[in-house]
């Protein structure tokens, strides 16, 4: 990924950034000059302190999404410290077991939404009223080309993952002449944990994926990274309430 250093003294915050997409997006707006706030639920001091050791400003915060208390105290942290948020990722997220919709059960879809639901509304709102004190911002949620389609055995991810659309777009319109943007990433079948747990329940699915994939192969979390930092970037200031899908094509079919 080429590095470039345009956003020196911004803060960014980027929850679920314990590995996979939201680790590969820390590091890019790390490398782009952000001071990176890294949230997770398992606080990725590692994760930070190595971008500490090449040079760049970096931060650990443990965060659990679905407690709106402590999100409240992360952003009036990010305030304390820093005194300002110019962009967020609100990438944390888990998936159901893959089972018929009717065979998850209620904590199984409760859990679910409490994290990729309500953990990106948590998230938003004190983003939102953080930014608004400032004049500006800009916010990615990270959804799903599974917010755009359907997908067997996931309902309650995909559900959640279509809310996630309908409330960046809201949001979006809300915010939009406050001098806020809204969008959302819709990443395709990438090479994450995540991805690699959904595989080895279902080995089959790898070659059936790859073979639905007009790109021909998974995709890697630096490039739902640059979509992310472009999301950000004074390049797409006329980019607001958008769902960008990075899927190699497959929604497409």
């Amino acid at each position: 990924m080429e590095e470039t250093k345009t956003m020196e003294k911004k803060v960014a915050l980027v929850t679920g950034a314990g590995m996979g997409i939201g680790l590969a997006c820390a590091e890019a707006f790390a490398r782009a000059g952000y001071i990176t706030v890294l949230s997770d639920i398992n606080e990725p001091k590692v994760q930070a302190e190595k971008l500490i050791a090449e040079g760049y400003k970096a931060t650990a915060y443990r965060l659990n999404v679905s407690d709106t208390q402590a999100v409240k105290e992360m952003i009036d942290w990010i305030m304390s410290t820093y005194g300002r948020l110019d962009a967020a990722l609100n990438n944390a997220g888990i998936q159901t077991p893959q089972r018929p919709m009717a065979e998850i059960t209620d904590d199984e879809f409760d859990r679910t939404v409490a994290v990729d639901l309500k953990g990106v509304w948590n998230c938003m709102r004190y983003e939102i009223l953080l930014m608004l004190k400032q004049g500006n911002g800009t916010i990615v949620n990270t959804a799903s080309a599974g917010g755009v389609v359907g997908f067997p055995g996931q309902a309650a991810y995909i559900a959640c993952k279509h809310a996630v659309l309908g409330l960046t777009k809201t949001a979006a319109i809300d915010y939009a002449a406050k001098g806020i943007r809204i969008n959302a990433v819709c990443p395709g079948v990438i090479q994450t944990a995540m991805v690699d747990e959904l595989i080895s329940c279902n080995p089959q699915l790898e070659s059936a994926f790859t073979k639905e994939i007009p790109n021909g192969r998974f995709g890697k979390p630096e490039e739902i990274a640059d979509a992310v930092l472009w999301l950000c970037s004074p390049q797409a200031t006329y980019m607001n309430g958008h769902g960008l899908i990075v899927d190699g094509g497959i929604t497409i079919k």
